[in-house]
């Protein structure tokens, strides 16, 4: 969730650019920064950054297992062998 307290303008970011970003580095939160009064860019620590992709890669991967368990369940499943065959005609790759 992103904290109210961390919104600045964007002007006050060009002009301690170096402060920011040490206090990104060190507190690992977001923040926003405004042009014209309304929100235009959100920015981050790139370690945090990287965690929020390894986590959402990570949500997508349980989604995609949990929908095969349900598809499989259905009896929607595929044998391997007939699924490799059908790729490999679907893409006319020989075996």
């Amino acid at each position: 969730m992103l904290d109210t307290r961390n919104i600045y303008p964007l002007s006050d970011f060009q002009r301690n650019a170096k402060e920011f970003i040490a206090h990104l580095q060190e507190s690992h939160k977001p923040i926003i920064l405004t042009v014209n009064g309304k929100a235009a860019v959100v920015i981050q620590d790139a370690a945090s950054y990287q965690a929020l992709l390894d986590a959402l890669e990570m949500e997508q991967s349980a989604a995609a297992i949990q929908l095969s368990i349900k598809e499989a369940a259905e009896g929607k499943d595929v044998d391997a062998k007939e699924g490799l065959q059908a790729l490999r005609a679907k893409h006319g790759i020989s075996s």
